[in-house]
């Protein structure tokens, strides 16, 4: 079995028809050609997803059996805990969908004057200095106590395609050896 953590990490999303589990790539191309390559081909009832919890940290691991198995891959990668997690983990229900995600940051010349900079105020509040011409480095916010001095915006884009997992489990670093998945993946990456 072929492991990847090439991947940023994995969001969450709550306002669905069901929740989603979104991992996340720099590259909107290279997610898409991966989609096709590899996920496209998973039929939803075989889709797994686990979770082994630690105590500050957690394993997050997906695959499935594939309809093409000579280009399949499994996914893991080892993650903080966060309110966005546990989150996910009080309210999933019985399945989430999973989907492809864009993180990705913008500078002020990339968005419109509404996109909200991570200082939490608008691109219309920032400013370069017209002395010196275009200068993405130094695009201060204009707001009053504000320290902000370099808009940048980073946005989550969910991609369209998605598919539905039913087969969701958080075990404790103690029942891995129960869960075929999990002990595979902690075997191969976590040296066990």
């Amino acid at each position: 079995m072929r492991w990847s953590d090439d991947f940023l990490g994995v969001a969450y999303r709550y306002f669905d028809l069901r929740m989603n589990v979104v991992p996340l790539f720099g590259n909107r191309r290279a997610a898409l050609k991966l989609w096709q390559d590899v996920i496209h081909w998973w039929p939803d009832a075989s889709i797994r997803v686990r979770f082994v919890e630690e105590p500050d940290s957690y394993w997050f691991m997906m695959g499935a059996e594939s309809r093409r198995p000579d280009s399949n891959v499994s996914f893991y990668k080892r993650l903080p805990r966060s309110p966005h997690y546990e989150r996910f983990k009080a309210g999933y229900g019985d399945a989430a969908y999973m989907r492809f995600g864009e993180y990705s940051s913008k500078t002020l010349y990339q968005v419109k004057d509404s996109d909200v900079c991570n200082c939490q105020h608008p691109a219309g509040d920032h400013a370069d200095d017209p002395g010196d011409g275009p200068d993405e480095t130094d695009t201060r916010c204009l707001e009053e106590g504000c320290a902000c001095d370099r808009f940048v915006s980073t946005q989550v884009y969910l991609l369209k395609r998605k598919k539905t997992v039913a087969d969701i489990a958080f075990l404790a670093e103690a029942d891995i050896r129960d869960d075929p998945l999990a002990w595979n993946c902690m075997r191969a990456n976590a040296h066990i």
